[in-house]
């Protein structure tokens, strides 16, 4: 006969199993966000870290709690601008880096002009972005797309690249055209890579977009984080800092969520 303690164990793993792997996931990131808040506040106690240095978090969360609006509003609009130009650069990307694959030509004469352009500092394309479209949402969405499309270019090239040419043979031997090809063989190998670049622009669509309200705006994350410091205003700037981070956290989040699901055979290998 098994002991008490033995079966109340295996009851307790039987339990854990049943929760979703989604709940425990979260339970986890939850339990670790309460861990470093912990250690944040402790530590500025414990060690007498000047605010103008390392606020409390606790100071931080009460100032972003006696402004909500302009936090709830920043987040929205920077969201969207991050929206706007991640998926545009991810689709263009995509485009591009499968034309890129099947004319050769068109990849000499314009790959180079790809790579040229992303030796223009994101601050000089973002003055002339805009100048030619002010200080609007297309040009924040424009500047986040200007810093996405190309690593989504790259890597939908090298994933295409990457696939078996014996695989090829065998569905052109059971007729398939090019666009079978490229939908039921080409892009699934590609995939794995293409996230790869979706996760990095992910971060770098948002890194585009507060960078385009430095240029001037009323609303938005950036706008925040550049009012916090022209006043020195170091709890309003560690209050931007981290919505920008929940902001970026939660995309990756999502992509990485998308990804799973999209590439599941990925996972399992």
């Amino acid at each position: 006969m098994s002991s008490p303690a033995a079966t109340s164990l295996v009851e307790d793993r039987t339990a854990t199993r049943s929760i979703p792997v989604p709940l425990r996931k979260l339970a986890r990131l939850l339990l670790g966000l309460a861990v470093a808040a912990v250690i944040w506040e402790g530590a500025v106690l414990l060690f007498a870290i000047r605010p103008y240095y390392l606020p409390r978090l606790s100071t931080i969360l009460m100032a972003m709690a006696a402004t909500p609006r302009a936090y709830i509003d920043g987040f929205l609009r920077t969201l969207a601008e991050t929206l706007i130009g991640f998926a545009a650069g991810g689709a263009f990307g995509v485009l591009m880096g499968i034309v890129f694959f099947r004319v050769r030509a068109l990849r000499e004469m314009i790959f180079p002009i790809f790579v040229v352009s992303q030796t223009i500092p994101v601050i000089a394309f973002g003055a002339l972005v805009v100048l030619w479209f002010g200080n609007t949402l297309l040009a924040k969405a424009i500047i986040a797309f200007y810093l996405t499309f190309f690593p989504v270019t790259v890597n939908t090239l090298l994933g295409l690249e990457t696939v078996d040419p014996k695989q090829v043979a065998l569905m052109r031997s059971f007729g398939a055209s090019n666009r079978q090809l490229l939908l039921r063989l080409q892009l699934p190998t590609a995939l794995p890579q293409i996230f790869v670049a979706l996760r990095l622009a992910a971060s770098l669509s948002l890194v585009g977009a507060i960078v385009g309200e430095w240029f001037g705006d009323t609303t938005g994350l950036g706008v925040l984080l550049l009012q916090a410091m022209f006043t020195e205003n170091v709890v309003a700037i560690w209050g931007a800092l981290l919505a920008a981070a929940l902001l970026g956290t939660g995309f990756y989040a999502v992509v990485a969520a998308v990804e799973r699901r999209l590439v599941f055979w990925s996972a399992e290998q």
